[in-house]
């Protein structure tokens, strides 16, 4: 095989690796043939000149191959996964699972943990008293068989090439490369045994992707690995310039997740499931997008998915009271109150600011492996475009210590924008 030193050399300047020589790359890392330097090399590579649509296949591969899958075959129906790019309260993924399994379809949804101002929805799951998401295949497999649903933190023996990879892009600035983005995300989608993907591509200040150009560019990528993998795929671009809901933080979010999978809940959350959901019944069964809206939003407001969400937090050992009664959920020993500095309209909410205030309660991580407080977060009481009247409150910062409140304060208003 061609020396790494000449394939990144060839990459740097421009030139095609062939599929073989990808795979030779990514398994030469990951069985320590190519040294970690060399890696990162490569990786810089990339992230300057990209990648060819044949190179991303190549690496989406070898990034699959590296590790086990999830055997879903014995599972009847289709099966669907949902993916978000990430975002601030993006709490979809506790609505939308549990009502799209309410709809007849099967899901066995793998989520990750929440890193940096971003959430993760296991954090959220977890934040549950008793809830388990480290779950055997086999248990995956039963559960789903059972009620339709599951959703669990992936193995760590799932694609440990991207992985091993992604370690050394977040500490070599290479993170930002579409190519590998999609990579990334497409492999894990494909170990976890679905037929359908639908990806939630959010673009604005809270999100990876800033412009609503890049993340097109990002889902019309995404949508195209699937395809060469045989698996259908589609896409939506939802905004993340402002939080989305009112709460962000892990149990704040359960709870308003409940809010809307009862039928109530914010607007903007219960329009963004829906559009979501039909897209997945649209890819799944061919039924029109108006059709499969009147039936999902049938199903919340009869609060079938509501009960089918309870079923699944039993099946993985969690209190399913919860549905009832919030008061179950962790609770934070310090609310304090962020008054308006004026009378006006909301022009500005940056949903950076509140994410990275939320990561000050201890809602998030800085680094992986750290604890999250499950209590703690913001709970917004106005959002861009409504009207707020001076001292009365923005924001309900919320903490274990609280001393951590007043630099959550500062992050906070450095992202609102108060109008005449």
């Amino acid at each position: 095989m061609t020396p790494p030193a000449w394939l990144i050399a060839r990459k740097r300047d421009g030139g095609e690796l062939s599929p073989e020589e990808v795979e030779f790359m990514v398994q030469g890392f990951l069985r320590g043939q190519v040294p970690d330097y060399q890696m990162s090399a490569f990786l810089m590579a990339v992230y300057f000149r990209g990648l060819t649509p044949r190179e991303t296949v190549a690496l989406t591969r070898a990034y699959l191959e590296s590790g086990e899958r999830l055997d879903l075959s014995s599972l009847p129906g289709v099966k669907v996964d949902k993916h978000s790019t990430g975002g601030v309260g993006d709490k979809t993924s506790l609505v939308l699972v549990p009502l799209l399994a309410a709809a007849g379809l099967k899901i066995a949804k793998l989520s990750g943990r929440g890193l940096g101002h971003t959430g993760g929805t296991i954090d959220k799951l977890e934040s549950i008293p008793g809830v388990r998401t480290e779950l055997s295949p086999q248990e995956i497999v039963s559960q789903v068989k059972e009620i339709g649903v599951c959703l669990a933190a992936p193995s760590p023996r799932i694609c440990p090439a991207d992985a091993a990879t992604y370690a050394l892009r977040d500490v070599t600035a290479t993170v930002e490369s579409l190519p590998l983005i999609a990579a990334s995300i497409v492999s894990k989608k494909l170990a976890g045994g679905t037929d359908v993907f639908v990806f939630d591509v959010k673009y604005g200040s809270g999100a990876f992707m800033k412009s609503r150009e890049e993340a097109e560019a990002l889902g019309r990528s995404l949508v195209f690995l699937a395809g060469e993998f045989g698996k259908k795929a589609g896409f939506i671009l939802s905004p993340m310039d402002q939080p989305l809901g009112f709460a962000v933080g892990n149990a704040l979010e359960v709870e308003e997740a409940v809010e809307a999978l009862r039928g109530r809940g914010p607007e903007d959350l219960r329009e963004l499931c829906l559009e979501l959901g039909s897209l997945a019944l649209r890819l799944a069964r061919g039924e029109g997008r108006e059709e499969a809206r009147r039936r999902l939003a049938s199903l919340l407001d009869r609060g079938e998915a509501l009960e089918r969400f309870r079923r699944m937090v039993e099946c993985q050992g969690g209190d399913g009271r919860v549905v009832e009664d919030p008061s179950l959920l962790p609770r934070a020993r310090f609310r304090e109150a962020i008054p308006s500095p004026l009378t006006g309209v909301v022009e500005r909410l940056d949903a950076l600011a509140v994410g990275r205030a939320a990561l000050l309660l201890g809602a998030g991580r800085r680094r992986k492996g750290e604890r999250v407080d499950p209590a703690a977060g913001v709970r917004l009481t106005r959002k861009v475009g409504q009207e707020v009247e001076r001292e009365e409150p923005l924001a309900y910062l919320y903490a274990s210590d609280p001393s951590l409140i007043p630099p959550a304060r500062e992050a906070f208003l450095s992202g609102v924008i108060i109008g005449g």
